[in-house]
């Protein structure tokens, strides 16, 4: 195993995203089902020796096919240690049902900085619909809970394995209906809850902003459902946002074939079923009055291109709905940057706690991924 930890930079593991293609067919620049030392990017050929199993001077489809199956094999999440200035309640059932995708966990701060209910903020992971667990949104909203002024919702959902579209979305409302639900009960600000999310759950929290007046949308799952899926505002970074457009543009992700993403959750490729990835893209709900979103996009996405935020940002301003779009200059698919955090803390307190401030959307330039 510990031959397999240098090749981590074959998938481009990082913290915010899920989805790995296979970069073989990327690297094989002359088709010949076989990689070279100068086919390999400079950073891995260190490595080459160690994948030639049979020292013939060649990676051939299956050694690297050996290596990347076990990298990329799922890993039962582990759940991270709590600050101790915060509360957990973990796995908790929105939808009423035994099925452990439909749970949520609550996070709530031991020390509330005021006696009024709490602003919430909901992250909902990526993983191309098919993979991603909600263990990974403590990272996410764990500084927003220490601070004291807002509770935190971590969703998990059902994935493409099991069921396809509208099952995600459908998932996603009961669980924000759940919270407004519960949301006295608890010491919750029902009327202000945010959401977000990245990659694939960047599109579900993209939808969950532009669909809160659909009904058609809304699902009957729960005990809920008197209330409704309407949200304050999104922060959506890099989430597909119009999958007719996206099928065409330049990616890593081969969307001809049966089996990419986008194809697996709608039951279909998409360019054989148009009408089922309109109603299933965040920008075909748009609508004025719709909630505030900030998105951050890198330019070098390899995953979702960057012209789905460029389209994202156009549409909903077009509609006179609030949009803040921050290129996120080299980054690729996951990035990091505390200018970037520091903007989303300004979103935030703005949106929720009514914290008035201007907000750059000046391009942040991030370190490339080698």
């Amino acid at each position: 195993m510990k031959k397999l930890l240098p090749l981590l930079a074959l998938v481009s593991i990082h913290a915010v995203a899920q989805q790995r293609p296979d970069p073989f067919p990327i690297w094989d620049r002359n088709q010949d089902s076989k990689l070279t030392p100068d086919e390999v990017p400079e950073g891995l050929r260190k490595n080459f020796e160690r994948i030639d199993t049979n020292k013939d001077g060649f990676i051939s489809k299956q050694e690297h096919q050996t290596v990347f199956s076990r990298l990329t094999k799922p890993q039962i999440p582990t759940t991270p240690r709590l600050p101790d200035n915060f509360d957990a309640k973990r796995d908790i059932p929105y939808a009423d049902t035994e099925n452990p995708r439909q749970r949520l966990d609550l996070y709530l701060p031991k020390k509330r900085e005021s006696d009024k209910p709490l602003p919430v903020i909901v992250f909902i992971h990526g993983g191309g619909w098919k993979g991603g667990d909600k263990a990974s949104g403590i990272g996410n909203v764990g500084r927003f809970v220490s601070s004291g002024h807002y509770a935190g919702v971590s969703v998990g959902y059902r994935l493409t394995g099991e069921a396809q579209w509208p099952a995600q979305i459908h998932d996603c409302k009961a669980a924000i209906r759940w919270i407004k639900g519960n949301a006295k009960e608890l010491g919750l600000d029902a009327s202000k809850i945010a959401v977000w999310g990245s990659s694939a759950g960047g599109h579900l929290v993209s939808f969950l902003g532009t669909s809160g007046d659909v009904k058609s949308l809304e699902g009957t799952l729960g005990k809920h459902c008197d209330q409704d899926s309407k949200i304050t505002c999104v922060v959506n970074f890099f989430g597909p946002e119009n999958f007719l457009t996206m099928v065409n543009q330049k990616s890593t992700v081969d969307r001809t074939v049966a089996d990419y993403p986008e194809a697996l959750l709608i039951g279909g490729r998409v360019q054989d079923k148009p009408e089922a990835a309109k109603e299933s893209s965040p920008v075909t709900h748009i609508t004025p009055g719709d909630a505030p979103v900030l998105t951050a996009h890198g330019t070098e996405d390899p995953l979702v291109p960057y012209e789905q935020a460029v389209e994202f940002d156009a549409a909903l301003k077009k509609a006179g709905v609030e949009s803040l779009f921050i290129t996120m200059t080299n980054g690729g698919h996951g990035f990091r940057s505390p200018e970037l955090d520091e903007r989303i803390q300004q979103f935030f307190d703005k949106h929720l706690r009514g914290i008035a401030s201007e907000i750059s959307t000046t391009a942040i330039a991030v370190e490339p991924r080698k």
